[in-house]
């Protein structure tokens, strides 16, 4: 059974912080990330931009990948991100929950609802991943060596 991270983990780095993206809970069944509408996540209409509900989407289910592929001393690497735009939001929190659909040992597949502090489904999404094996090359490096 995957362990939960603390109550308060610290923020998500890079791109993840970027956006506000707070994770709340993380195993290889379930993640869930939530972050408060800002000036930054809107477009023009003053609405959350869809790449936002893509990302949050990516993110959710790309920890949850990682922390499934762990076990196996395996890493992931998002091979196609598809979110369907629901609902628009302007203000408020913003909770993203991803489960798996299949945890194969070369790929799989999570899936994601974003929804407001209401519980209004306002996205969803589906991640495909690719298993990689310890320094299998990735961009010219080796995948979880560092090198």
């Amino acid at each position: 059974m995957s362990q939960p991270t603390p109550a308060a983990p610290p923020p998500i780095p890079g791109f993840d912080a970027e956006m506000g993206f707070r994770l709340l809970h993380a195993t290889g069944d379930e993640v869930v990330i939530e972050y408060e509408i800002a000036a930054r996540h809107l477009q023009p209409y003053g609405i959350v931009h869809g790449g936002v509900h893509c990302a949050i989407v990516e993110s959710a289910c790309s920890t949850g990948a990682a922390f499934a592929a762990m076990k196996d001393r395996r890493h992931v690497v998002g091979l196609e991100n598809h979110t369907s735009f629901i609902r628009a939001a302007r203000e408020g929190k913003v909770r993203a929950t991803a489960r798996p659909l299949t945890r194969g040992r070369r790929s799989q597949v999570w899936e994601a609802r974003v929804e407001d502090g209401e519980g209004r489904l306002l996205a969803t999404g589906r991640v495909r991943l690719l298993c990689l094996e310890e320094g299998s090359d990735l961009a010219g490096r080796e995948v979880g060596t560092g090198r």
